[in-house]
């Protein structure tokens, strides 16, 4: 009798940083998770794996094998799921590209680093600790500041795209796509002069 061993020859993980459940669903704080459903989409897939604390699936882009990943801990412990399939694939921060929201940015703008600090975003501060190493991709996207000033960061981040900007993060979509293809077929500096 044959044995199943899993296939761990894996160049790239992908990972969409969110909070998992129906609660969080399509929030600002959300839009990595939901970037890896267009994503899934965009690659007739389904991310209806289990495993490292995450719903992931394989699949190929520019054709290297890629794992989509979006960890079920919980946005602040978000480096305890990535560190875990990092480990089983045996995947070099190098070799790691993580999608997150930032306050900073508006809708409709990315900004891809390299390598950095937490910046404040308590996903990106948790993967920094369970990795030990700040030298990770991070494609960054705008998820637009506060409306007011002494508005609850919380309750922001926590809020509702609008229509709008749904229609606006389609396109944004597209780009960070676009972005992961070149740096996938080593275009980096392309990818952030293009980009960035």
């Amino acid at each position: 009798m044959f044995k199943f061993f899993e296939n761990k020859n894996i160049d790239f993980i992908i990972s969409g940083l969110g909070n998992p459940g129906l609660k969080y669903k399509n929030t600002r704080h959300n839009v990595g998770f939901m970037f890896l459903d267009f994503l899934a989409k965009k690659l007739c897939i389904e991310l209806n794996s289990s495993k490292f604390n995450s719903n992931y699936c394989k699949t190929k882009v520019e054709q290297k094998e890629v794992i989509l990943l979006k960890p079920q801990t919980f946005m602040n412990l978000s480096g305890t799921a990535i560190v875990k399939a990092m480990n089983f694939y045996k995947i070099t921060p190098e070799k790691l590209i993580v999608l997150l929201d930032d306050i900073n940015f508006n809708v409709g703008k990315i900004r891809i680093r390299t390598k950095g600090t937490h910046g404040g975003h308590n996903g990106t501060k948790n993967i920094i600790e369970e990795i030990k190493n700040k030298n990770f991709l991070r494609i960054k996207i705008g998820i637009g500041q506060k409306p007011k000033r002494n508005f609850d960061l919380a309750s922001w981040v926590l809020s509702k795209f609008t229509t709008e900007e749904n229609e606006i993060l389609s396109d944004v979509f597209e780009k960070c796509y676009e972005a992961i293809q070149l740096i996938i077929r080593n275009k980096l500096e392309l990818a952030l002069s293009k980009y960035n």
